[in-house]
Formats: structure tokens, C-alpha cells, sequence
């Protein structure tokens, strides 16, 4: 897992011990809209890195079919 979404997970569990603190109903429910949306930005931050793990690997394996093409 990235740094990113490490940190964007902490936020929100944060947030949610805020909401947890909260007396105000809305001070709550902003709490855990702030919870959901980091959630949110951690799931694109994992999202992300597996498309660029993913186009890494396929950038490997052509250079090495390249590679080997060019040797034959």
C-alpha cells in the first residue's frame, strides 16, 4: 500500500474518532463525510498504484520480448 493511501486512511480513522467525540449532530455527520471522502481519495491512491504496478510490468515485458526479438 502506498504512503499516500496510509496516510488518507489515518485521516479517516481520525475524523471518525471525531465523530465519535462529537455532541453536535452536524458536527458528526460533517466528521463522517470527511471519514467517507478520505476513504475515498485512499481507494484512488491504491486504484493508482496498481495501474501504474500493472503498466510498469507490461513495459518490463515488452522491453524483455524486445530484447530478445532483437537477439533471434
Amino acid at each position: 500500500m502506498s504512503s499516500d493511501a496510509t496516510f488518507f486512511r489515518k485521516q479517516a480513522d481520525q475524523e471518525r474518532s471525531n465523530a465519535s467525540e462529537a455532541s453536535l449532530d452536524n458536527v458528526r455527520d460533517r466528521c463522517e463525510r470527511a471519514a467517507r471522502s478520505w476513504e475515498a481519495m485512499a481507494a484512488r491512491a491504491e486504484r493508482t498504484e496498481a495501474m501504474r504496478d500493472q503498466r510498469a510490468a507490461a513495459t518490463r515485458a515488452a522491453s524483455t520480448l524486445a530484447t530478445a526479438t532483437d537477439g533471434a
